[in-house]
């Protein structure tokens, strides 16, 4: 095992090392590609689980190609940020508004500002 026997690395890093690497590649990649480039050392197994559950997600693409699949972005990170935040509203009860009003509410008044400005220019 390695220098950090028995800790596990926080949830959603590897998968995030692997979104990054197929940002980066800016073209669809084998596992095999996806585990080159990122710096972790891991097992292949590990990265196949990994693309498999970004996949099943919605959070990246894949198509057939050579003896398996070719893996890809679908959006870039601010995208993805902004899939999280609507699945997290979705999750978050029966009152929208009341989740909605808490998130206003811990906003920066520089973001609270910048908030007003593209719900005005979604309207004009």
């Amino acid at each position: 095992m390695t220098e950090s026997e028995g800790e596990r690395r926080p949830a959603g890093e590897l998968e995030a090392s692997v979104l990054a690497a197929l940002w980066a590649a800016g073209a669809p990649q084998t596992a095999a590609q996806v585990r080159a480039a990122i710096s972790q050392d891991l097992a292949r197994t590990t990265v196949a689980t990994l693309l498999g559950r970004l996949h099943d997600k919605g959070a990246i693409g894949r198509r057939p190609g050579g003896r398996g699949f070719l893996y890809f972005a679908i959006e870039d990170s601010n995208g993805l940020t902004a899939r999280r935040m609507h699945r997290a509203l979705d999750q978050g009860g029966d009152d929208r508004s009341l989740v909605l009003a808490r998130f206003v509410e811990g906003l920066s008044p520089d973001d609270e500002a910048e908030l007003r400005r593209i719900l005005q220019e979604d309207r004009l």
